[in-house]
């Protein structure tokens, strides 16, 4: 049976992700053959696994940092919000529904059976499970019945370590602040700490380390510095998103509210003749962009409404005149559509919407969803494309005679008649390096980079940093 041991935070955004990342490469390094495990995820940057269902975007790039294909089994819960007090539950891979945060609260508990099931399986077949919390242990009102934090180390019996991020300050207080909340036996399941996040000269926070450890008893397992190629590797968040500027194709993304499955642009933003810019709520958006690209949505409807509240359908039509370009990408393709029709009111109470009206398309809402790997390929270029689709709407019309993608034998996606206007379900389009480099080349720019292998460099770069400034044998000795 497997040995485990779960990486828990003082907060959200502490960097527990990639510390769970950089551990499963550094135990995949040494030999171990690792897993990572999260119980419960929050985030709409989804991922496709080989088995039919979706996962957190974050517990896919652990796998590949394990050196594994993603498994449902890797985050048998996960929720996508799609207003502020609801959210879409996925378990073990497939949508059960969407609960109001309330209802969950007090249904939570039930979800103890699937989690721990996963984690079971998960322990049958690896050497060592690394298990990411979510949030913090610190959420005492939220102990009873929780499955991501304490509820789960207790169940499960797995020993947790307590990750501080100094970055945001005052960390003695965070990691201090979190024992003295925690009931003792929850406090009890904690061997050591880490602190996160450091810049400058490490050996200035070793009077702070000794606080720690006096106020605590719990020992230093050391003192992280920032790793500043993280922005190589896929955000969990979007508010974590960045533009990045510098290149001679400037492309503009709208950060919509609800925006999903936003590492479609990592392979973009990496480019050196890119300029990708996400474009905050409240700023237009910028007339000299080549294109404009229309992101995923867990919401479209309510995203579509938000979109033109920001007043960017009077700056995308501006583009348009111009002679610009736009791709909409799964929500982003509904909305440029005529009509966006959800008669089962699973997105919300607006039963049909006007779409921009960009493409002669109409989407219907349906309750089935479609989760599944898919392989593709540009018509024009020929290009071979691996990508996904998670999605629940089902689009036709007139544009989609007008296809630039293929999935086996049938046409996918729609355009323009004058092609200067696409939209497809396809997710990933991105990450394939010559379907990017046809893409880039149509826009005259250059694609210099190999995605997947500059991923597994940064994933390399990451575990040696850890195994630098962690004492990762006492981890090794504290998983049980």
């Amino acid at each position: 049976m497997a040995k485990a041991v779960m990486i828990q935070g003082t907060g959200s955004d502490v960097g527990k992700s990639l510390l769970v990342a950089g551990l499963c490469r550094a135990a995949l390094n040494r030999g171990i053959h690792v897993a990572p495990f999260k119980p419960q995820n929050m985030s709409n940057n989804a991922a496709v696994t080989s088995d039919g269902g979706e996962i957190g975007r974050a517990q896919a790039l652990q796998a590949m940092a394990a050196g594994l294909a993603p498994h449902t089994d890797m985050n048998p819960v996960l929720l996508k919000p799609e207003s502020e007090q609801g959210a879409q539950v996925i378990v073990q891979g497939k949508r059960i529904g969407t609960q109001m945060a309330r209802d969950f609260g007090k249904r939570k508990h039930s979800l103890i059976r699937p989690v721990l099931e996963s984690f079971a399986r998960l322990k049958s077949q690896y050497d060592l499970v690394i298990v990411e919390g979510a949030g913090s242990p610190a959420e005492i009102n939220l102990r009873a019945g929780d499955i991501a934090n304490m509820g789960f180390a207790e169940a499960a019996e797995v020993p947790v370590i307590l990750t501080g991020d100094i970055n945001k300050g005052g960390v003695i207080a965070q990691i201090v602040g979190t024992q003295a909340v925690l009931p003792a036996e929850d406090s009890a399941h904690i061997k050591a700490f880490i602190v996160n996040k450091f810049r400058g000269d490490a050996s200035l926070f070793d009077d702070g380390l000794y606080a720690i450890e006096h106020h605590t008893q719990w020992p230093s397992l050391g003192v992280v510095p920032w790793f500043f190629d993280a922005c190589r590797l896929p955000a969990e968040d979007a508010p974590e998103l960045a533009s990045d500027t510098g290149g001679k194709l400037k492309i503009a993304v709208p950060l919509l509210s609800r925006i999903a499955n936003f590492d479609d642009f990592d392979p973009l933003k990496s480019e050196p003749d890119v300029s990708l810019v996400i474009v905050p709520p409240g700023s237009p958006l910028p007339a000299d962009a080549q294109l404009i690209i229309l992101p995923g949505s867990k919401s479209t409807i309510a995203d579509l409404a938000f979109f033109r509240a920001q007043g960017w359908d009077i700056d995308l039509a501006a583009h348009i005149r111009r002679g610009g370009h736009v791709l909409g990408i799964c929500g982003g393709f509904q909305m440029l559509g005529k009509t966006i029709s959800d008669p089962g009111m699973i997105e919300g109470s607006a039963a049909i919407m006007d779409g921009l009206g960009y493409l002669d398309v109409h989407t219907i809402m349906k309750p089935e969803k479609r989760v599944r790997l898919t392989q593709a390929q540009d018509v024009h270029s020929v290009a071979g494309i691996s990508g996904y689709e998670i999605h629940l709407g089902e689009t036709t019309g007139e544009d989609c005679a007008h296809s630039w993608l293929k999935v086996g034998n049938f046409a996918h996606g729609a355009a323009s008649p004058n092609g200067r206007i696409r939209g497809c379900y396809l997710h990933g389009l991105f990450t394939s390096d010559a379907y990017r480099a046809a893409f880039l080349r149509a826009y005259d720019a250059r694609s210099m980079l190999s995605y997947d292998a500059d991923l597994d460099t940064t994933l390399d770069a990451l575990a040696a940093h850890l195994e630098q400034h962690l004492d990762i044998d006492q981890i090794l000795r504290i998983a049980r």
